[in-house]
């Protein structure tokens, strides 16, 4: 690896909360094969943004990084709620393709499979998820979609190369859902350096935002708390409004898990 990221790099300044709201797992991929500087402190910046900003709306976070095998993935249906990180692309046997795609980047099977234990076990435990970029094409894949391999006309979603990586790309929001309404919007401009994205839709999935040129943005299941964005909210050059919408949605979801874990327990007692 050229530039390891190390957890301390990203543990926010703010401390925790002391009685938090929830406990989340976020699943990060700090570290993936033949990283790039530039990538590695993408993911150092986006990362802290992120466990910082649940700090701010009250909640305490473990951080399992997936450079390294975990331990019981499964463990994950033990907190109130799971958020996925962004990182390298998904190795594509995971979703059927039988040869790897010319310009996929950062690829580790383990990893994957590792991310794909711990949203089966959220998902059965009922725990709301959110997943972000790499995060939001694991829930697909999850539920048996697919994942374009490259987007040949990529001017909306990342730079040219020997320009900066990141755009700002609008994004069209679809009206009745989840993520529409979480945002209170009809457009965004999200923060974008993506070159995948979801093709055919997983099992029990509905799109929730497209860019302007009809690539899938975000996905979602109509039914429970299972949403993902290909945008990176936990950008800090992008929308702190947005960021905190869709946090903040997230979070109240997963302190409604907690209240209610709590209440069984003293039922029990």
């Amino acid at each position: 690896m050229t530039d390891r990221v190390q957890l301390r790099d990203v543990i926010p300044a703010s401390p925790a909360p002391e009685q938090p709201r929830a406990h989340v797992c976020v699943l990060a991929s700090l570290n993936f094969p033949d990283i790039s500087p530039a990538d590695a402190a993408l993911i150092r910046r986006f990362t802290r943004v992120a466990l910082t900003t649940l700090h701010e709306l009250g909640a305490s976070h473990d951080v399992w990084d997936t450079t390294a095998p975990l331990e019981d993935a499964s463990r994950a249906a033990e907190f109130d709620g799971l958020l996925l990180l962004g990182g390298g692309d998904i190795d594509g046997s995971c979703y059927g393709a039988v040869t790897p795609h010319l310009k996929a980047y950062g690829v580790d099977l383990r990893a994957d499979r590792d991310a794909l234990t711990a949203i089966a076990a959220a998902e059965a435990a009922d725990r709301p998820i959110l997943g972000i970029c790499r995060g939001s094409q694991l829930l697909n894949v999850a539920r048996g979609g697919t994942i374009i391999g490259d987007i040949v006309d990529y001017t909306l979603h990342h730079g040219a190369p020997g320009e900066p990586e990141f755009v700002d790309e609008p994004i069209e929001l679809v009206p009745g859902t989840r993520l529409a309404t979480i945002l209170s919007a009809q457009r965004v401009i999200g923060r974008s350096g993506h070159h995948q994205a979801v093709d055919r839709l997983g099992t029990g999935l509905v799109v929730a935002a497209r860019a302007l040129d009809g690539i899938v943005e975000a996905v979602e299941d109509p039914h429970r708390w299972y949403l993902g964005v290909q945008w990176h909210p936990e950008d800090d050059d992008g929308p702190e409004a947005d960021r905190n919408a869709l946090f903040t949605a997230f979070v109240d979801a997963a302190e409604r898990v907690r209240r209610e874990k709590l209440a069984a327990a003293a039922a029990g007692e």
